[in-house]
This record gives structure tokens, sequence and C-alpha cells, in this order.
């Protein structure tokens, strides 16, 4: 079994990414760390080196500036609609129907590393049916499956803090076993900004397209 590497990202739009950096950045410097962050992430999927890498885009995968990715082998698809979890079933789904596992991660956690992409592939391919890299907001930036079901991602409150805790509600419900992983942190709201500042500078700096 192969694992797939699958990105969740939104376009670099200005106005329709990190809104809530939008006072602070303004629309079209939110939209500039969309696209370097969703570059690191990339170069992050990439670099683990654990199978195919695809681009799962929202709202659908036409934006220019995601066609770059293609020059290194990444697929890109569209999430399609429905809430966050309907899409990530979609995809984990698309991985299964090819005889793979999945590793989903977001695009907004820089502090997540290729060793961690590792593990979380190696863990599924072990024992657990998941592997999950929880976030410090209550939420989690990346899933590995080796199975999925209609229900994996019912009930779940996304965007609110206790995503991590009604998933692990969901799993002991399917009788499914997980692992836990290293917990990470994402960019999302100010404070984050300016840790990702602090610690994480050189991405900021990066231009969008390399």
């Amino acid at each position: 079994m192969e694992t797939r590497v699958q990105v969740f990202a939104r376009a670099a739009v200005s106005g329709e990414v990190k809104t809530r950096l939008i006072p602070r950045l303004g629309a079209d410097g939110a939209a500039r760390l969309q696209q370097a962050m969703l570059d690191q992430s990339m170069r992050t999927a990439l670099a683990a080196d654990i199978g195919p890498v695809e681009l799962w885009c929202a709202p659908d995968s036409s934006h220019p500036s995601l066609a770059a990715f293609e020059r290194h082998g990444v697929t890109l698809h569209d999430q399609g609609p429905g809430n966050l979890g309907q899409r990530m079933q979609r995809a984990i789904e698309h991985a299964l129907a090819n005889g793979d596992s999945s590793v989903l991660m977001g695009s907004d956690c820089p502090a997540l590393t290729a060793a961690d992409l590792r593990l979380a592939a190696h863990a599924i391919q072990q024992d657990p049916d998941v592997a999950i890299v929880p976030a410090e907001d209550g939420g989690y930036v990346l899933i590995a499956a080796r199975m999925c079901s209609p229900g994996l991602f019912d009930g779940i409150a996304w965007g609110g803090n206790q995503v991590m805790e009604q998933t692990r509600d969901r799993l002991r419900t399917l009788g499914w076993s997980w692992e836990e992983l290293a917990q990470r942190w994402d960019v999302d709201r100010p404070q984050d900004y300016d840790r990702l500042l602090r610690e994480f500078s050189a991405i900021v700096g990066k231009p969008a397209r390399e």
C-alpha cells in the first residue's frame, strides 16, 4: 500500500483567505501570506518522499497560481462541495479507491515537518487505523488513515476548539484505534502570526514563487 500526501488549501485570492489577519496585513498581505504558507506546505509534502503528492484546492483548482505545483509532479484536485469533513472524506476515499492510504494535511502549520509526515505514514502501516497530529488550538493539522467510514467526520464542529476531542469520540464510536503524534500549532489569528514572525520568519520573507 502506497501513501498519498493530500494537502488541503485555498487559492491565495485577496480578500478570501486568512480573513482574521486582514485587519493586520490587509487583503493583499493576507493573500501573500497564504501563498507563502502553501509553498512551504508543498515543500514539506514533497520532502517527505512517502508517495504521490496531491493538492486539494478550494473552491477549485482553476486559480493560475496553483498550476505551478504541477511542475513538481503534484496533481490538482477540487475539494468539491460540503463542509470540511465531507471534503476530507472525499479525498481519503479517493486515496483508498486507488489502493493507497492517506496522509491529509492542511497548509496552515509551519511547524509540521517532513519527519512528521513520515511518522504518520509509518504509524498506520503498523497498527493504528488512524494517526493524528493535534493542534494547540484544539483541532488537528494532519490526519493519516488506512480506512474510512461514511460517519468518520460526523458531528464535528469545524473551526471550534473541540475538534480533536469530537474526533476522538467518533473514533471510539467506530471502534477504531488511533495514535496521536506530537502537537503542533497553526497560523490563524494575529497572535499566531506574531509567533510565525518569531519562529519561522524565513517563511514570511520568502517570495511566493521561487
